[in-house]
C-alpha cells in the first residue's frame, strides 16, 4: 500500500518536534494515531526514520533524506491547492530581498522555490551579507523586505520584524562522547570541552556570553564560518559545538554521526523573520513573500 499525504503529514510533525506527544498536540489527534502513521509509513518505505530510545525519537540518516523529500512533498500539494483557489499572482516586477548567512542555506531556498512557482512573473534579486548591512539597506529602502536572524535587530524605532522560527540552542556532540549518555548537561560541563565556534551572525557572541557569565573561558579550538565544517570537526571528535536547533543536522557530509543534547540552564534563543521598514508600504510581490513565508513555517498542508 502506497504512503499516504496523512501519514507524510505526521511524519514531518514529528520530525520537527522531536516528539510524537508534542506532535499529536499539535495536530490535535490522539498520540496513537500518530505512532501507527510511523508504522505504516517505515511498512511501506522499508526503512526505519526513527530511533527509538527512553529519551523519545531521533531521526536516523534515512529519516532525514526523506524528510527533504516529505516537506517538498507537502509544499508542492499546498502549491497545487493554492492555484485552484485564485490565490495565485499573475503580478510582474521585481522583489529585492536580503538573507542573513546562518538563515541563507536554512530557510531561503525552499522559500524562494515556492514563491516563484506561485509568483513567476516576479524577478526576484536576492543579497546575503551580515544584519547590520541589510538594516542599513532596508532603511534606505533598496531591499524590500529581508529574512534573518532577529534575535539582535538593531534599528527596531525604524523596522517592522515578524518572527518565523524560534531556535534554540543545544550542544552538539560526536558519537561516544562521554556527554551524550549523561542525564543532565549543564554549560559549566562544556566550558571544560575545545569547543568549534561559528562565527556567523550573534553565535560567536551569543555563546562568549553564556560562558563568561560562569566566569568560564571557552577553549576556542577551532572557528569558522561554515556550518558544514562545524559538523565534520564535531562528528570526528575534535571539539563540540553549541548551536541553535535551526542548523543541525544528524550527519556531516562525510556521512558520520552527530549528537545533539538539551543543557539545563537559561540558554539563549536565535529568532529568524521577515523584516520590513516601519511605516512603507510594502509593494504587493513584498506582501506574498510574507504571506508565503509565513504558510511555509509550518511544513503543514492547510
Amino acid at each position: 500500500m502506497a504512503f499516504t499525504l496523512r501519514q507524510v503529514q505526521f511524519f514531518v510533525a514529528v520530525a520537527e518536534q522531536g516528539s510524537v506527544t508534542r506532535a499529536a498536540q499539535n495536530l490535535s489527534i490522539s498520540q496513537s494515531s500518530v505512532t501507527e502513521a510511523l508504522k505504516e509509513l517505515e511498512s511501506d518505505l522499508g526503512v526505519e526514520l526513527f530511533e527509538r530510545h527512553s529519551r523519545g525519537l531521533t531521526i536516523t540518516h534515512s529519516g532525514h533524506q526523506f524528510l527533504r523529500h516529505a516537506t517538498k512533498i507537502l509544499a508542492s500539494v499546498s502549491d497545487a491547492r493554492t492555484s485552484f483557489s485564485g490565490q495565485q499572482s499573475a503580478l510582474s516586477g521585481t522583489l529585492n530581498i536580503g538573507v542573513t548567512s546562518l538563515v541563507a542555506g536554512y530557510v531561503l531556498s525552499d522559500l524562494l522555490a515556492r514563491y516563484r512557482r506561485a509568483c513567476p512573473g516576479i524577478e526576484v534579486s536576492a543579497i546575503e551579507d551580515n544584519g547590520g548591512y541589510l538594516e542599513h539597506l532596508l532603511v534606505g529602502g533598496e531591499l524590500d523586505v529581508a529574512v534573518m536572524v532577529i534575535s539582535n535587530l538593531r534599528d527596531r524605532m525604524a523596522l517592522q520584524a515578524e518572527i518565523l522560527e524560534t531556535s534554540p540552542y543545544r550542544l552538539w556532540l560526536p558519537m561516544g562522547h562521554p556527554l551524550v549518555s549523561a542525564d543532565i548537561i549543564s554549560v559549566a560541563d562544556i566550558a571544560r570541552e575545545p569547543l568549534i565556534m561559528l562565527t556567523v551572525d550573534e553565535i560567536e557572541e551569543n555563546t562568549g556570553k553564556l560562558l563568561s557569565a560562569l566566569g568560564a573561558r571557552p577553549h576556542v579550538a577551532f572557528r569558522t564560518r561554515s556550518v558544514e565544517a562545524v559538523r565534520s570537526l564535531v562528528a570526528t571528535g575534535a571539539g563540540v559545538a553549541l548551536l541553535p536547533d535551526l542548523v543541525y543536522r544528524p550527519w556531516s557530509l562525510e556521512g558520520d554521526r552527530i549528537e545533539s543534547r538539551d543543557v539545563s540552564g537559561s540558554l539563549p534563543v536565535v529568532q529568524v523573520g521577515m523584516v520590513w521598514r516601519k511605516g512603507s508600504s510594502l509593494p504587493q510581490a513584498a506582501r506574498d513573500f510574507v504571506g508565503i513565508a509565513e504558510s511555509l513555517r509550518s511544513g503543514r498542508i492547510r
